[in-house]
């Protein structure tokens, strides 16, 4: 009996072995996650820009927090952020924002002034979470329920649900692209900008998707069995997922690598640094590094 299971196991796993035994090789030899800052409340929200800086968020402090690639310093870049939580550059380099304060999605420049580029307005929305922008500047964005203490709304019972929508790359239509998922959070595209992936975190699954020519998501799979609060993809094709640490699964979705954290909840991770070669990581009220063989998908290109 024991032979027979051994010999199933192989025939199910064992194509998976050496992809188990080179995860070591994600992490660059003798690196360990680092403090990269720490005072927050909570940070989440992590994107770079194309000269390795990053940008992330603190949310109950209403900021935006840019951490130099150069000096490994900090500095607010908005303190005025309309409460944002997930962030992206667009393809022009202004920084987009999820600003759940008033349901809204911001635009900033590089001086860290803004402006509103879509409003819900028909109360649809709970409050965008987390976005992807494709090729075309179209944006991908999760609205699932969290209720903030310094919301002034009205009912939320007016909301159609936790659905992940897509804001046409001229601003002018919306379109729900999954409606049927729980609590929709994590999203990310791959490099060729072929596939989307979100994370559903209530129901601890992440699916994949076959994005249209027009926006509309096809195809949709289950990539792994566990959710995640952020994600990240780096240039191999690895999905980063959060909450117990950073799980990194390949791209059939098999676990290949887990990295601790000193913190009990991770929110979210990118990559960036002088050669898109730092995972940096939101938890708690800190940011960390740690140094990669990796990098992080290109910024600006597929």
């Amino acid at each position: 009996m024991k032979i027979k299971f051994l010999l199933l196991f192989l025939l199910v796993y064992g194509k998976h072995f050496g992809q188990i035994a080179d995860s070591k090789n994600l992490v660059a030899a003798n690196e360990e996650v680092k403090l990269l800052a720490d005072g927050y409340i909570f940070t989440e929200g992590p994107i770079t820009d194309k000269n390795g800086n990053v940008f992330f968020t603190d949310q109950p402090n209403n900021q935006i927090i840019r951490w130099d690639a150069e000096s490994g310093k900090t500095s607010v870049f908005s303190d005025n952020s309309g409460r944002s939580n997930g962030l992206y550059f667009d393809k022009k380099g202004n920084l987009i924002a999820c600003a759940d304060l008033n349901n809204q999605l911001w635009q900033f420049d590089k001086n860290g002034k803004h402006k509103v580029i879509y409003e819900d307005k028909v109360n649809a929305h709970n409050g965008p979470n987390d976005l992807w922008i494709d090729a075309k500047n179209g944006i991908y964005f999760t609205d699932p329920l969290y209720v903030r203490n310094y919301w002034e709304r009205d009912s939320i019972s007016k909301r159609t649900g936790n659905h992940v929508y897509y804001l046409s790359p001229d601003r002018k239509k919306i379109i729900a692209v999954d409606e049927n998922l729980k609590q929709p959070n994590g999203i990310v595209g791959s490099a060729d900008g072929k596939k989307l992936y979100v994370a559903d975190i209530n129901d601890q699954k992440t699916y994949s998707y076959d994005i249209q020519p027009d926006g509309m998501l096809a195809n949709r799979q289950l990539f792994c069995e566990m959710g995640s609060d952020g994600m990240t993809i780096d240039n191999q094709g690895n999905v980063y997922l959060t909450g117990n640490g950073v799980s990194v699964f390949n791209k059939d979705g098999f676990p290949i690598a887990h990295i601790n954290v000193p913190k009990s909840w991770t929110a979210n991770v990118c990559f960036g640094g002088k050669n898109n070669d730092l995972l940096f990581i939101t938890a708690m009220d800190a940011v960390y590094g740690l140094k990669m063989n990796v990098k992080g998908v290109t910024y600006g290109k597929k």
